[in-house]
């Protein structure tokens, strides 16, 4: 009876502590989307999604199964009617037993700010349709990590495509096809709807290494396929490179490539940040796939290496906000550098959340550190509102198919504005 009476209290102590630490209850994994085979046409367009490629160019990716269809792209502002064309470059690739098609990539413009355009790919007569970012603030990214292809995944997209925003930012393990290369095509098709309208501006996760030792280098398949703006920010890989867009300069790290400080990537990022304007550009964001700052049991510690040979960099930059991915779950930090509350510090956030075939990452070390603000293994995807040059609002939602929940929200105020870094050249 004594026995019984113990065991209890246990299942009471741990039901109790529970529910004070988490008021939410984590869904389950989803099961993995079954895409149905659509005949079409060789030289029909699959696949379509554009990228910004430098100053008010864009550039418009998609994939033929046609190898002898050109790599030209249609545009104009008014629909059926296309007054400018351009002709772009095209790859391939091969992996074991497996053939791509041809994957095309075009580069349009020069565009005119927060417009829509029209859009045909290849000489097809399939129309799309996409609005370039605006010039100004205010600008809204939609921010997810993690995407893969399951029925969470469905909902997350769901989700984006009732939002409003300028451009799509997802730092790194897009489709999980983990070797087997025709699910990189369903995950072209899955997202096709969104990534065709909107810049989808990614980085490399683990997901996509895809290395096979003596046979196969790393990312053969991301970076035929999710070919960044690294030429136009004069970086040697497409594996990290930057880019601006209205007020903002976005740096994309690679988690998976070289970055001591003897590094082509540690070499490029202080370049890049020298060039940097803070006048012209007032807010400064990071994004990379392994989080610098997480207090999930999951991938702890993985980034302390890329973190301690990095973040001196980016601290003496004054970097506003670092997004990461990989761990499943999401956590937001309030300025902190080296694991400590810092006013000057960089906002963290991890968003490893849109959808995973793994399930959640949701064991959190305890107690909650003090630089933590807020965590919760759940589904989910982020907006960030840069409102102005000072001040930006960013929300997470948690995807709730009954009800739309925005269930972590609060305003950022850029370090230029708490006097943090000076309102010019950096170094």
């Amino acid at each position: 009876m004594e026995v019984k009476l113990v065991f209890m209290a246990v299942l009471l102590f741990r039901s109790t502590t529970a529910s004070a630490a988490e008021d939410y209850v984590r869904p389950r994994p989803r099961e993995d989307l079954s895409l149905p085979w659509k005949p079409r046409h060789p030289s029909e367009p699959h696949q379509v999604h554009i990228s910004l490629a430098g100053h008010k160019h864009m550039r418009i990716t998609w994939v033929t199964d046609d190898k002898s269809s050109p790599s030209i792209v249609n545009y104009g502002t008014s629909p059926g009617q296309y007054a400018s064309s351009s002709e772009g470059e095209s790859t391939s690739y091969s992996y074991l037993f497996y053939n791509s098609g041809k994957i095309h990539h075009v580069v349009i413009g020069p565009l005119e700010d927060d417009t829509v355009y029209f859009y045909r790919c290849g000489g097809s007569s399939l129309e799309f349709s996409l609005k370039t970012p605006p010039s100004q603030f205010p600008i809204t990214f939609a921010v997810v990590g993690d995407l893969g292809q399951t029925g969470w995944t469905s909902s997350t997209l769901d989700h984006i495509g009732q939002c409003k925003y300028d451009v799509h930012m997802l730092p790194g393990d897009l489709s999980y096809a983990n070797y087997v290369q025709h699910l990189w095509d369903t995950f072209g098709e899955l997202v096709q709807p969104l990534a065709s309208t909107r810049p989808w501006m990614v980085t490399e996760g683990n997901h996509e290494r895809e290395s096979i030792p003596l046979l196969k280098s790393g990312f053969q398949a991301y970076n035929a396929r999710w070919k960044m703006p690294f030429e136009e920010s004069g970086s040697p890989s497409n594996l990290y490179y930057s880019f601006e867009v209205a007020g903002v300069h976005i740096i994309m790290l690679g988690s998976y490539t070289d970055y001591g400080k003897d590094s082509e990537q540690y070499n490029w990022l202080k370049a890049d940040l020298s060039k940097v304007d803070r006048q012209r550009t007032p807010w400064l964001l990071v994004s990379l796939h392994v989080p610098w700052h997480n207090s999930n049991f999951a991938h702890q510690g993985e980034g302390d290496d890329m973190m301690a040979t990095m973040e001196p960099l980016l601290y003496a930059s004054g970097v506003d906000i670092l997004i990461a991915g990989h761990v499943h779950a999401y956590e937001r930090s309030v300025r902190v550098k080296n694991g400590r509350v810092d006013p000057c510090g960089i906002v963290h956030i991890t968003i490893g959340d849109g959808g995973n075939r793994e399930g959640l990452a949701h064991r959190y070390q305890q107690p909650k550190p003090e630089w933590s603000a807020f965590r919760e293994a759940s589904f989910g995807h982020g907006e960030l509102e840069i409102v102005n040059s000072t001040h930006a609002y960013w929300g997470w939602h948690r995807n709730n198919d009954d009800e739309p929940v925005k269930s972590d929200s609060v305003w950022i105020n850029s370090l230029v504005s708490s006097g943090c870094v000076a309102s010019g050249k950096l170094i």
